[in-house]
């Protein structure tokens, strides 16, 4: 199997200042090419580091990406520490500075000769083209192992990677088997609770599941071979019906899932929010489909308690609901009802009824995680009307207290 290591440079990704997002798309496009990665490591602009951690990788891996450090400023060092490792002397590359000079030509401006680093490369490198910035990528033996060194640049990266280093692998090494990821998209159960239910399937050989979990969703990934469609889509069949109560889109987030529904049937929506304060319009309205079906968007203050609200919060809810479908003459209202303590309501009303349920937290949340659950346990309950499934789904995060539906026939 063939070993490769990602090693991303630079102070600002070592101590956090930026996110090293190069690193997380290019672990998932190599993986989906058949090229998972066995080892990603980051070094800061220091050059004793850098050639020690490029020698060290040079004895335990076959393939090497390095990603930054080619730009003109004295704290881009890759180059030098590659020359360095591989016992070599930096040279100019006639062919590079060529282009740089074009480039700069082209936008009617003298190129700085800072630049001119950007064309010293070791000895025997072979340039990796970049045609939409100055620094070039270049290719290198370092002992035992196969160096591809990159721009830090997130779109020079992704199109040097795409369409230069990921080619060049797929020709180096073709009996590597390209792999795809199926995903499902569950709300309500726990990490754990998925891998109990999972564990009893049998898996041929090549397919894998892995979990991404964050607040609320967790991510069920199926991987195995892009050629074997059939088994793919077999065994993601049984994994959905495994978890299908609690399954709310399959390969596209939920908030997808319902704008695609909405924008396919032309339906109309309005919202009403008490204990969500305006996270739920502000999510659903982030999805342009959803976004253009929306109505009003109404956010209520928390008045003192009501008498009905005080015997009865879902009658309350109810109210508000069937208020907010009539007043903005949308064909699907969805509200959030007060939260009291633990417990907090949410209803749907339709065409065809009211559907209300109370709800109750197993335990204390912070307020923004409480009002995340919240507004997503009020976008499922929309999910589920648009799929026709049944309204009411089970949560692992809170229990059903009270449900309920009202047919349109008595309501009028």
């Amino acid at each position: 199997m063939t070993k490769i290591a990602m090693l991303s440079t630079g102070e600002e990704v070592l101590h956090g200042d930026i996110v090293d997002t190069n690193a997380a798309w290019m672990s998932a496009e190599f993986y989906q090419h058949g090229f998972a990665l066995a080892k990603r490591s980051t070094v800061g602009d220091q050059m004793n580091a850098l050639v020690e951690e490029l020698l060290m990788l040079s004895f335990n891996y076959d393939v090497v990406i390095v990603n930054g450090g080619l730009g003109p400023t004295t704290d881009d060092m890759s180059a030098a520490a590659a020359a360095a490792a591989s016992e070599q002397k930096l040279v100019m590359f006639p062919e590079w500075l060529k282009r740089m000079e074009e480039m700069f030509s082209g936008r009617g401006m003298p190129m700085p000769d800072s630049n001119l680093k950007q064309a010293l490369l070791p000895a025997s490198s072979e340039i990796v083209d970049n045609p939409v910035g100055t620094a070039c990528g270049f290719k290198l033996k370092i002992n035992d192992a196969t160096f591809y060194f990159t721009p830090g640049v997130p779109s020079e990266f992704k199109r040097m990677v795409s369409f230069e280093i990921i080619p060049d692998l797929a020709r180096t090494y073709p009996q590597v088997v390209a792999s795809e990821c199926s995903r499902l998209f569950t709300f309500g159960l726990s990490e754990s609770g998925i891998s109990d239910v999972l564990d009893q399937l049998k898996l041929p050989e090549g397919y894998e599941l892995g979990y991404r979990s964050y607040l609320p969703f967790i991510e069920v990934k199926l991987f195995g071979p892009k050629s074997d469609l059939e088994t793919r889509v077999k065994l993601l069949q049984m994994v959905y019906k495994l978890l299908e109560s609690n399954v709310v889109s399959v390969d596209e987030p939920m908030l997808d899932h319902i704008g695609h529904i909405m924008a396919e049937r032309k339906k109309t929506l309005s919202v009403s929010e008490v204990s969500t304060k305006g996270a739920l319009s502000a999510w659903l309205q982030s999805n342009e489909q959803v976004e253009d079906c929306f109505g009003h968007s109404w956010v209520m203050a928390e008045p003192k308690e009501s008498e009905l609200e005080k015997n009865d919060p879902l009658a309350a809810t109810f109210a508000l609901a069937g208020a907010t479908r009539e007043k903005c003459g949308t064909e699907l209202a969805l509200v959030t009802g007060k939260l009291e303590g633990n417990t907090f309501s949410v209803a749907l009303s339709s065409e065809a009824g009211e559907w209300g349920q109370v709800l109750e937290f197993y335990r204390q949340y912070k307020r923004e995680d409480a009002r995340t659950i919240i507004k997503t346990v009020a976008a499922d309950m929309l999910r589920r009307h648009l799929d026709n499934k049944p309204m009411f789904g089970d949560y692992s995060s809170v229990k059903r207290v009270k449900d309920m539906f009202i047919p349109s026939a008595i309501i009028k």
